[in-house]
């Protein structure tokens, strides 16, 4: 019933927190998704009669691929392996079930925000037993294993039904199809005022969210629509479909551009929300009023007292390198930490575990806290309800109020999408070596205090993370940062954060690209990224 199947090492690349991406058609080569799901199960030990939990965001290919899970994880000895119904769970929810149940680990298979579909992008991601994503030894382990892999071991048994609740077998292994919404919906009953929320709805509170077609529309529908009493409607793009309805569900001002424009117009409702492919990442917009990811991460670090489950306060805050610094600003008036770590929630993970850090975000929209191990989209908008809730304010009030009170860090991000990779690690790897010669020189009438390529101490393991950022900074506090980004199957991608405090009330409420408009310039000019790229504008700016 066991079957060895001999093979051969593969292109794996090595896979990161992020685990492994590809296109499609990639993942459906003879023995390739095999190969790494076996990569995955050498690298692990001490596995044997254990619980590993399987779920996707519904992308194209998603169901073969857990078949194939399935049927290895039980050749490979695990005792049980639970799955969402119609193999869907939300990294978020995977992370729950993880934790609730005491499981080994479990895979997930997105490729998170990045397009679906047929000629889209797959991915496959190992977590471990804390709910959160692989460590590094981990991750290099599987690299490892992918270059020398010779044979996987597979059972070979029908399908699984991923369609009907319950528990079937698969060789000397239990399968249990879950309710993929149930134990996550519980979770966030225990974090936030349900009662405070729905009595928000019955008072005429109006809301749009977006769940682009992707893995959130069931558990929004469940909690918001449900739970929540939130109008039927309410919840738009609610099925999850293979090709995300041929959209790109990333939930930024570009792509979700349709429900931007609703909320700055007359007929908004009180507020906009959206999420992405796998369930991570949030965005936030009031009536008229766009909510960075930055200021919501500082903003709902400064209210999680409002919510239930953060009632006691919080033990500190961590934020990405990149993220602007108003978390920090929020921190020092709670009188707690705020540590800047590199892009990766493996290490917020860390400080979640031994307990540093309640409150965690990242500048590309991904927020959460320590209830999981993976950023939460989900649990972010029900936060932002609970604070609406709780201070009977609109979404712009809260954010004027909150420049008001601790100042406005004006932030933006220009990405540069599948560039050619080579002319990408070029500018950096130039940019790098300038780094040393920086300060003290003036650009556009900007004098440079100081220049880095950021690198992280983690105060819980000990390691060293480096060559995470390139970071200029100004005199007055002002910088730019750059780096590559790993999150896409296609050439690569150049990120540029651009970030300025302005403390004076009279002048927090200007268009960022405006106010920004100096660094800007210089962020393009100083590297010259037209010349090395071609590019001379990004493809997304949020």
């Amino acid at each position: 019933m066991i079957r060895t199947v001999a093979t051969a090492p593969f292109d794996g690349q090595k896979p990161g927190t992020s685990g492994l991406r590809k296109k499609v058609p990639v993942f459906q080569q003879p023995n390739y998704v095999e190969n790494f799901v076996q990569s995955v199960f050498d690298s692990l030990s001490d596995f044997e009669g254990e619980t590993l939990v399987v779920g996707g965001d519904g992308r194209f290919y998603n169901r073969e691929a857990i078949q194939k899970v399935i049927k290895m994880a039980a050749a490979a000895g695990f005792g049980r392996v639970m799955v969402g119904k119609g193999g869907i769970l939300s990294t978020p929810a995977a992370s729950c079930v993880i934790r609730k149940h005491g499981a080994f680990g479990g895979i997930i298979l997105s490729a998170s925000h990045n397009p679906g579909g047929p000629h889209g992008d797959f991915g496959i991601k190992y977590n471990i037993g804390n709910g959160g994503p692989a460590p590094e030894k981990i991750t290099d382990a599987i690299f490892a294993r992918t270059k020398t892999i010779s044979e996987y071991r597979i059972a070979d048994v029908p399908d699984v039904d991923l369609d009907r609740l319950g528990i079937t077998r698969v060789a000397n292994m239990v399968v249990d199809v879950i309710d993929p919404v149930e134990d996550y919906a519980e979770l966030m009953a225990s974090l936030f005022d349900f009662e405070a929320i729905r009595a928000l709805f019955a008072g005429g509170f109006t809301m749009r969210f977006d769940a682009m077609s992707a893995v959130t529309g069931p558990y929004a529908k469940a909690i918001i629509e449900g739970t929540l009493g939130a109008p039927a409607g309410t919840v738009i793009n609610a099925e999850p479909l293979p090709d995300f309805g041929g959209h790109h569900p990333d939930p930024n001002l570009v792509h979700a551009k349709d429900l931007f424009n609703l909320m700055m117009g007359s007929e908004a409702p009180d507020l906009g929300a959206a999420s992405d492919g796998d369930g991570d990442r949030n965005l936030i917009i009031g009536r008229g009023r766009f909510v960075t990811p930055s200021d919501s991460l500082a903003l709902i670090a400064a209210n999680a007292h409002l919510a239930p489950g953060y009632k006691g306060g919080i033990a500190g805050i961590a934020r990405s390198m990149p993220t602007s610094g108003a978390a920090d600003r929020v921190a020092d008036k709670l009188g707690i930490k705020c540590y800047e770590t590199p892009t990766g929630w493996k290490f917020f993970g860390n400080l979640l575990d031994v307990g540093l850090a309640t409150i965690c975000g990242e500048e590309s929209a991904g927020t959460g806290s320590n209830h999981v191990r993976e950023k939460d989209g989900l649990w972010a908008v029900l936060m932002w309800l609970n604070i609406l809730a709780a201070r009977g304010e609109s979404v712009d009030a809260i954010v004027v109020d909150y420049w008001r009170g601790y100042g406005r860090n004006y932030y933006t991000r220009h990405d540069y999408e599948e560039i050619d990779a080579s002319a990408a690690e070029g500018l950096i790897a130039d940019l790098r070596a300038r780094l040393a010669s920086l300060p003290g020189q003036s650009f556009g009438g900007l004098a440079v205090e100081r220049a880095d390529d950021f690198a992280y101490d983690d105060p819980v393991d000990g390691s060293m993370t480096t060559k995470q950022g390139l970071r200029i900074f100004f005199e007055g506090g002002s910088r730019i940062v750059y780096r590559l980004s790993g999150t896409g199957t296609a050439g690569a991608t150049l990120r540029v954060y651009i970030e300025r405090f302005e403390g004076d009330p009279a002048r927090q409420d200007q268009d960022p690209q405006v106010a920004l408009a100096d660094l800007i310039a210089i962020s393009r000019s100083l590297p010259d990224i037209a010349g090395r790229t071609g590019r001379t504008e990004p493809d997304v700016i949020t």
